[in-house]
Parts: structure tokens; C-alpha cells; sequence
């Protein structure tokens, strides 16, 4: 007898081709172009090449130097550091590290976070420069 009714045992899923309601299947929220789709990495890494440009204006020996984003500190000590500046040693630039998680959890929003990493890269940049932060950036502290 032939029946309609496929097998349990010889039931194969049929690929979908439409949501249950008929309108397509789902996609991404929003194009990969979007602001909406960059990661909270991807976001913190812009608020530091942007506070670099910044800087760079002011300073062009900073093209020299190697800005680098890192989640947390490799070693934890009582206080955990915000940013680091290591000097340019034979056969390596200089290099200024800011650490993302640390500075995300002190502040609250994008405008704090903006902030506080172009705070945290003027000090660095200062410390490898031998300056105040204030000579780096006229601005630093009043905001």
C-alpha cells in the first residue's frame, strides 16, 4: 500500500525556505556597513584611533609608535592599569597599550568611554613622550 504519510524511518527534514508566516527567512538585523553590527571590541578600537588622530595632528612622532588594544592587563596587581606605555627598545618601536574591559567597566556610555580612552592615551603618550599631559593635549582634564 502506498501511503502519503512519509515513514518515520525514512522521514529526511526538508531544507526551509521561508519563515512560517511567509515572509523570507531571517537575516542579519542590520548590513555589515551599519554601526549597529561592529563588536564592542571593534567600537573601543575606533575610540582609540580616533583619540590617535587626534593626537597625531600635534605630534607626527607618534606615527612611530605602535597603539595596541588589549582586553585586560596579562598581569593582575592590586590596581589594575587602564593603559601602558613600554619604551622603543633595539629592533622594536614603541608602543602604547590600552586595556578595553578595565575602562569599559568605569564608565557608563560611548560619550564617558570616549573620555576616559583619550585620557588614558594622552597619559601614555605623555609618559613615553617625558611630558605633562597637559603639554600633550591642552584640553586634557577640563572635559
Amino acid at each position: 500500500m502506498d501511503s502519503s504519510v512519509p515513514s518515520p524511518h525514512s522521514f529526511e527534514p526538508r531544507p526551509r525556505r521561508r519563515d512560517r508566516h511567509g515572509r523570507g527567512m531571517r537575516g542579519p538585523i542590520a548590513p555589515p556597513q551599519v554601526p549597529l553590527s561592529a563588536s564592542r571590541g571593534e567600537v573601543f578600537r575606533d575610540l582609540v584611533q580616533d583619540s590617535v588622530e587626534r593626537l597625531e595632528r600635534r605630534w607626527p612622532q607618534l606615527a612611530e609608535v605602535d597603539f595596541v588594544v588589549l582586553d585586560v592587563p596579562s598581569d593582575l596587581e592590586d590596581t589594575v592599569p587602564l593603559g601602558s606605555a613600554v619604551s622603543a627598545a633595539k629592533g622594536r618601536p614603541a608602543q602604547i597599550v590600552v586595556y578595553r574591559r578595565p575602562i569599559e567597566i568605569r564608565t557608563k556610555n560611548r560619550d564617558e568611554r570616549s573620555l576616559l580612552v583619550h585620557e588614558v592615551v594622552v597619559e601614555q603618550v605623555a609618559e613615553l613622550l617625558g611630558l605633562a599631559p597637559e603639554s600633550v593635549d591642552p584640553r586634557y582634564g577640563q572635559d
